[in-house]
């Protein structure tokens, strides 16, 4: 196995651009892979935002909720893979199985037991969205929660994890 790379932060923390730095250190084509969903002008404008960043050696792969199905067969031939972001990917899993926490954390475990047998090194970016105030909304709580787990399960299975904050990354292991 090639390794895998967790890096979390809040918003606007840094996080994308450090992941994306430290893939881009390896050589060859590299893969992009968005979870996210164009529902708005707003989201529309965030992805070509994070696009124009990207430049040219990389290739994109859309897809909102099935990462495990479709991720070995895009992997191959790239230098290295980012998931960006991997909140965006379990947000859309916790509403397709209507908030039962449950088969998103099968799904992230089946997409860990994946991630082990990859040849290419994987970056994972997540929110960390614990640090905050408790929410007064029951879901939103659970999926607060739901996240927390899933960063934790993602980081202990990483080779390395990093907390970027204002910027600056921090070595967690």
């Amino acid at each position: 196995m090639a390794q895998m790379v967790f890096v979390t932060g809040g918003s606007r923390s840094g996080k994308s651009s450090y992941a994306q730095q430290l893939a881009e250190k390896h050589s060859g084509k590299l893969l992009y892979i968005a979870p996210a969903r164009v529902e708005d002008d707003e989201m529309a404008n965030r992805i070509a935002m994070h696009q124009h960043a990207r430049g040219e050696r990389w290739e994109l792969l859309e897809e909102p909720l099935w990462l495990t199905e479709r991720l070995t067969s895009a992997a191959a031939g790239h230098g290295a893979l980012l998931l960006d972001c991997v909140t965006l990917w379990i947000t859309n899993l916790f509403f397709h199985f209507e908030e039962k926490q449950g088969p998103v954390l099968a799904e992230v475990d089946r997409f860990i037991e994946l991630a082990w047998q990859l040849e290419e090194p994987l970056y994972l970016v997540s929110n960390e969205i614990g640090s905050g105030i408790v929410p007064e909304n029951r879901m939103v709580r659970q999926f607060r929660d739901l996240a927390g787990t899933v960063n934790q399960r993602l980081a202990a299975a990483a080779d390395h994890a990093w907390l970027v904050v204002s910027g600056l990354p921090v070595k967690l292991k």
